[in-house]
């Protein structure tokens, strides 16, 4: 007895190759008022952003003389999130504090 072998037929299908695109990042920036504090200023980029006290010295001092300073750069989720965070923690304190994001090029 003589076993049959169905008629097959190879495809060979192709890997279809996609890239994967990096998210588009977010700068999160701090504006310089008249009224929040310089220590509240510092506090908030090293509980907020994970900054050393060294860094938020700095960057503190870089927002109060150019009116403005980037605080971080993140994807569009956790931009928004720093940026309602630290919005949050000046309200509560009772400061005018603005905190924005932008895209970065």
């Amino acid at each position: 007895m003589t076993v049959q072998q169905p008629d097959t037929t190879e495809v060979v299908k192709e890997e279809a190759r996609t890239r994967t695109q990096e998210p588009p990042m977010y700068r999160v920036i701090l504006h310089n008022d008249d009224y929040t504090t310089r220590e509240f200023v510092v506090e908030l980029l090293v509980y907020v952003f994970h900054k050393s006290r060294n860094a938020a010295i700095e960057l503190m001092w870089r927002v109060h003389r150019h009116g403005r300073g980037v605080a971080g750069v993140y994807d569009r989720d956790v931009a928004e999130t720093k940026v309602a965070e630290a919005t949050m923690l000046a309200r509560q304190a009772e400061f005018p504090l603005q905190v924005t994001m932008e895209p970065d090029p």
